[in-house]
């Protein structure tokens, strides 16, 4: 069920913005990109029946991308009532409908009010996290799942040169340019995507301390804290767009 990088599968159409009014604006700040190859039959059975693993020249990947959320706000709250948050998410990439998009396996912010908002309203699975972040040239960046001792990612990262747009064949297209996810909910697949420019993406130096959301998550890697790809971007303003 998994398909390697199709020309049937169309790649630059999620980015288009929908023409339905957005369902809120969040803005993405200081994200760490990080991948590791995966074999495709240890991810199949922990993704739904109904997705297909997405593959780059028929490899696999599971991500953990760390950042810093601001002006999170639905599209009837005023900007002064916007959100500010930390998130840590665990993803894989999969096809449906012959759409490449993202599959979560965990989301963990240190807002609880935005933790059951998103659950509920977006049936993903969230979690409440303590999340502890230091900007600058050399960031640090501590995320643990409240109230279970799983969960842990500890880096240090340093930003570097910046990359040229990534080519739509390349692989930092098929890790980073990714606009629509895919979650079960009542039974079915539903699909929610987001808007934005591309990502300026950077060269980044990643030093990992812990690391067990891979393994939480069922994902077991040769070298959990030795990211294979890593990548940064200062950041992205986002519509967001309701599930469908």
């Amino acid at each position: 069920m998994w398909d390697e990088l199709r020309p049937d599968i169309d790649r630059l159409a999620p980015r288009c913005r929908p023409s339905r009014r957005q369902a809120g604006w969040q803005s993405w700040r200081d994200l760490v990109f990080l991948h590791w190859e995966v074999p495709a039959d240890l991810l199949r059975p922990l993704v739904p029946e109904e997705l297909a693993l997405d593959t780059w020249q028929g490899r696999a990947f599971a991500g953990i991308v760390a950042f810093a959320m601001q002006g999170v706000r639905p599209w009837w709250w005023p900007p002064w009532m916007a959100l500010r948050l930390l998130e840590t998410n665990v993803r894989t990439y999969v096809v449906y409908d012959g759409k490449p998009g993202v599959y979560f396996f965990s989301l963990d912010a240190n807002h609880l009010p935005a933790v059951l908002g998103a659950r509920l309203g977006w049936s993903l699975p969230y979690y409440p996290a303590r999340i502890e972040r230091k900007k600058g040239n050399d960031g640090e960046y501590y995320s643990v799942r409240r109230w279970s001792s799983s969960g842990v990612l500890e880096l240090r990262y340093q930003p570097g040169s910046s990359l040229p747009a990534s080519d739509p064949d390349s692989l930092e297209f098929f890790l980073l340019e990714r606009y629509l996810l895919f979650v079960k909910r009542g039974g079915r697949i539903r699909t929610g995507q987001v808007y934005h420019t591309p990502y300026p993406v950077q060269q980044v130096a990643v030093t990992i301390q812990q690391q067990t959301l891979l393994q939480t998550a069922g994902i077991n890697v040769p070298t959990p804290t030795a990211a294979q790809y890593a990548h940064f971007s200062a950041g992205v303003d986002v519509e967001v767009f309701s599930l469908v």
